[in-house]
Parts: C-alpha cells; structure tokens; sequence
C-alpha cells in the first residue's frame, strides 16, 4: 500500500499542508513587517525624497555587470569545493558557473530550496553523491556568509567606533550571533557528526568523512569566497558616488554596508531574495553617513540594478549552458 492508502499517508499529508501554511505565513509576517518599516521611512523622508534629482547614470551599467559577476565568481569557488571533496570526477568551469548561475536565478523560491535541487539533480547527471553536493551548498552558504559579516562587521566597527553599539547594535550583533554555530562547519570533526545524525535517520547509511573539508582547506575555501563580496561592494559603491557624491572614505563602509545587508537577507530564508531585509539594513547603516533619503533612494536603485543583474545572471546561464553536453547540463 502507498499514498494515502498507506497507514501514514494521511498523517504525512497533513503534517506537509500545515508546514506549507506555516512557511507561506511566517514569509507574509515578515514582509508585512518590513514593508511597514520600510514604508514609515518613505513617508517621514517623502518631501526630501521629491526634492531629489535623480537620473539614470551611465555608471549604474558597471553595477549591473558587477552585481551579475559575483554569481559566476561564486560558482567558480564552489566548483572548487566540489573537485576537492570529489577527485573522481571532472567539474569544469563551464559547469560550475552554469549550476551556480541556475541555483542564482532560483534564489527567489523561499528557503533556497530551488537552488539546493539544481545543484542535487544536476549532481545525479554527473554521478556525484547527492548527500556530497548538499554538504558543498552547506559550505558555500557558510563560507559567503563567514566573507560578508566577519569583514563587515569590523570594518563599520572601525569606521563608526563606539557609536556604532547604540541603535544600531542589532544590525551588527545579531550576525555575529550567527558566527557561533557556524564555525561549527569549519572543524571537519564536529560538522561530521552533525550531519551524520540526520544522515543515517533518512538514508540509513553513514557519510563518508572524505565529504568534509579540513580544516585548512575550509580556511583556504572560505577566503576564497571573499572574491564575490568585492565584486558586489564595488557595484555598490558605483551606485553610492552617482547618488550621494561619497568620498574615498566611505567607500569602503558602504561596500561592507552592502555584504553585511546581503548576509541578512540570506538568513531570512522566509523571504524570497531577502526582500525588503536587505534595504531596511542597507537604510540603518548608511544613514550613519548620508542624509535618509539618500540611503533611501541607494538602497532601492541597488534592489533594482542587482534584479537587471540576476536577469544578466538567467543571460550567462543560457549562454554557458549550451556549451556544456546535453548529458550533464543543469
């Protein structure tokens, strides 16, 4: 018997409804939350807003080729993990930037859950262990968000001083809480037993430790991953010094404003591309340095070129992705 002939059929299908409502519903709540913050600044700043000339500039394309960049970056430093834990097969740059560009532009279903089922079913194509590629997602999610906060964080610390533990303590401090059990991946042993816990209840069968990276090889791999966050900050930054007029030092602050922003919004896996997170952090930093308006105003012409750039993102996939044999295409 299967199904919902199955004794349990029936219990299983409910528990799965209810998980959908809840998963649709904390998504709602926390964009309805946003969106009222967001929409509170709009409305206290509207008149400063209207006085604002704004045009597009010629510099806004850079950011768009920036912002579209940082994905294949991405994918070429997840590639390597992947050729690191798996010498038996062949992951070309081709590939590993055609999966990543794919998983980037199924960013926009809640919870990553499409861009962790690009990279599993492309994995059964190439015939690499499908527990072995979501350990490499688990990775790569770590790493980025080890690239964006860590730098971040101190580099706003350093440019704010003490005042930046006043109101905006939360922004920074609750990404930092998040470090602590992240770093737990970064020791091989202890990451081991974590996921073969849940490993051996679903598939029955121990994970091979040769799934791990050491702990050198995490530090080296993490690194590595700071290549993409320069690449964004720079987009940015571009987009700061055509709006505001920055100087030289604020460059810097604001590419970390914009990592740390985009580390939030990941950690809101609710909401789809961290919708509405990534601006209203974006606005309570950069309002450190600029009038809130002007942060304002960055922070939407930024969620508006990075969605031309994931665009540009779906471009590069197509494009890549004909270059790669039918058998093995993500």
């Amino acid at each position: 018997m299967s199904g919902s002939n199955s004794p349990g059929g029936e219990p299983r299908k409910r528990r799965a409804t209810v998980r959908r409502i809840l998963r649709w519903s904390a998504t709602v709540v926390v964009i309805g939350v946003v969106a009222w913050l967001f929409s509170r600044a709009l409305i206290d700043n509207w008149d400063a807003l209207k006085g604002k000339d704004l045009r597009p500039d010629v510099w806004w394309l850079l950011a768009v080729i920036a912002f579209a960049a940082a994905v294949p970056v991405t994918g070429l430093s997840w590639g390597r993990i992947v050729r690191v834990l798996d010498r038996n097969v062949t992951v070309t740059m081709r590939e590993a930037v055609a999966v990543q560009s794919l998983s980037w532009v199924l960013k926009y279903v809640p919870g990553q859950v499409g861009s962790v089922a690009n990279k599993v079913i492309w994995a059964k194509k190439k015939g690499i262990s499908r527990t072995l590629i979501v350990i490499t997602f688990i990775y790569e999610n770590v790493f980025l968000q080890l690239a964006s906060i860590v730098p971040a964080v101190v580099i706003l610390f350093l440019s704010l001083g003490p005042d930046v533990l006043g109101a905006n303590a939360t922004v920074l401090l609750a990404p930092i809480l998040v470090l602590v059990p992240v770093a737990a991946v970064l020791y091989a042993p202890l990451f081991h037993r974590i996921v073969e816990i849940p490993a051996r209840r679903v598939l029955k069968r121990d994970v091979p430790r040769g799934y791990f990276l050491s702990s050198g090889q995490s530090l080296r791999s993490a690194v590595g991953f700071l290549a993409p966050r320069v690449v964004n900050g720079l987009g940015f930054v571009v987009i700061a010094v055509s709006v505001s007029g920055i100087g030289p030092a604020e460059w810097l602050p604001f590419a970390a404003a914009y990592a740390l922003a985009g580390a939030i919004g990941i950690l809101a896996i609710f909401v789809p591309s961290g919708l509405g997170v990534r601006e209203a952090v974006i606005v309570a930093v950069l309002s450190q340095y600029v009038p809130v308006a002007e942060a304002i105003i960055i922070s939407l012409i930024a969620r508006l070129l990075s969605t031309i750039g994931d665009a540009l993102v779906a471009l590069i996939y197509v494009i890549v992705r004909r270059t790669i044999p039918k058998e093995i295409r993500p």
